[in-house]
């Protein structure tokens, strides 16, 4: 009896380790689990805030009710309403627009570089769209953000080509440190020829000035309703990458065997990224960081998993950026400071303090 009790007690500790692990690792998933959703919630409400301040709070600070009754029975006469409608609702559309669309570009870049410092600039898409704009401006003579749209799209699309061409040379086709060099080289010769473009004109220098800081000011609506399609059509096609994104972290051998098609993957994620960047760039000017810090801030919440990444970073993209707009209105007293140079200011310090933080083993 002793020697059967004996072994059965042998025989049934590994079950009972094995059912512990199960367990823990259940608990674990659950909490895991519960801490998205709980962010979510929490990101979403402080999107909710965002746009009430982007819409109420300015050189003029707007009563709530005010805010309510100019959207949903506006008076003409009412200087206000005015106020509201013409001025505060596009700028707060194209915060939203431009800062999910940043945000989840910088997510897909990170995702298939494995580059934890990835971002549009890196991969030279601000650059390219900046290229031409200076030539629309210079050579046009288009002084509109209207009439920005296209060029800086043109100019983001044809950087991103080039980058994945030059990247694709060589024996092992577009590696991440390949595609990151490419980048780095198209950036530095799109500003060489920038720099050069400005130091000539000074016309296209006081054109280009505006745009280039990166602001929300002075777009209408009828520059929101042309671009929003391209950002909600690239804002789809990254939600759909999700899965992608994670057997792309594992290497592309390991992606390969679980069923997956790199090289498609990659193409396609080039292209949500080429259309987000350039549907942003084209909307705010060359905004930085905000692609950079959301991925990786939101990572504490989400962990690795991009499927959670992208849908945080869709939220909490366009909270900074309204933040950072309505810090710029109030900042100065009199004035305003764009909201490009308030999300560089904010964004330095809180990259710095991620990345002493996290390692690059965790993407």
């Amino acid at each position: 009896m002793a020697v059967n009790a004996i072994r059965s007690a042998k025989a049934g500790a590994p079950q009972s380790a094995e059912r512990r692990s199960r367990e823990q690792h259940t608990s674990a998933s659950a909490a895991r689990r519960t801490r998205r959703i709980v962010g979510l919630a929490a990101s979403g409400v402080l999107l909710v805030i965002a746009v009430w301040l982007s819409l109420a709070i300015g050189n003029r600070a707007i009563p709530f009710g005010d805010v309510v009754q100019a959207l949903i029975a506006p008076n003409a006469d009412d200087h206000v309403h005015m106020i509201v409608r013409d001025l505060r609702v596009p700028r707060t559309l194209i915060g939203l627009a431009a800062g999910a669309a940043l945000a989840v570009a910088g997510a897909i870049m990170q995702g298939i570089t494995r580059n934890p410092l990835a971002d549009p600039g890196l991969l030279g898409v601000n650059a390219g769209a900046s290229v031409f704009v200076v030539i629309a401006i210079a050579a046009f003579g288009v002084t509109a953000p209207l009439g920005f749209v296209w060029f800086a799209f043109a100019g983001a699309a044809v950087a991103a080509v080039v980058v994945y061409a030059v990247g694709s040379f060589g024996r092992y086709g577009a590696t991440p440190v390949k595609l990151a060099l490419a980048g780095t080289a198209v950036t530095a010769i799109a500003t060489s020829f920038v720099t050069l473009m400005l130091i000539s004109d000074s016309e296209t220098l006081n054109a280009y000035r505006f745009w280039q800081v990166g602001s929300l000011a002075g777009r209408g609506l009828d520059t929101f309703a042309l671009l929003w399609p391209f950002v909600a059509a690239g804002l789809v096609l990254a939600l759909l990458l999700g899965r992608t994104l994670n057997l792309l972290a594992f290497g592309e051998e390991l992606a390969r065997g679980l069923g997956d098609n790199p090289l498609l993957s990659r193409t396609a994620a080039a292209v949500a990224v080429v259309v987000l960047c350039g549907s942003a760039t084209a909307l705010a000017g060359p905004i930085v960081f905000i692609g950079l810090v959301i991925p990786h801030a939101v990572r504490a919440i989400t962990g690795p998993d991009y499927r959670w990444i992208l849908i945080f970073s869709l939220v909490l993209g366009p909270v900074l950026l309204l933040v950072a707009d309505v810090i710029g209105r109030v900042v100065l007293g009199t004035g305003e400071l764009e909201a490009g140079l308030v999300v560089a200011a904010v964004g330095a310090p809180v990259m710095i303090a991620v990345v002493r933080r996290l390692k690059v083993g965790a993407l």
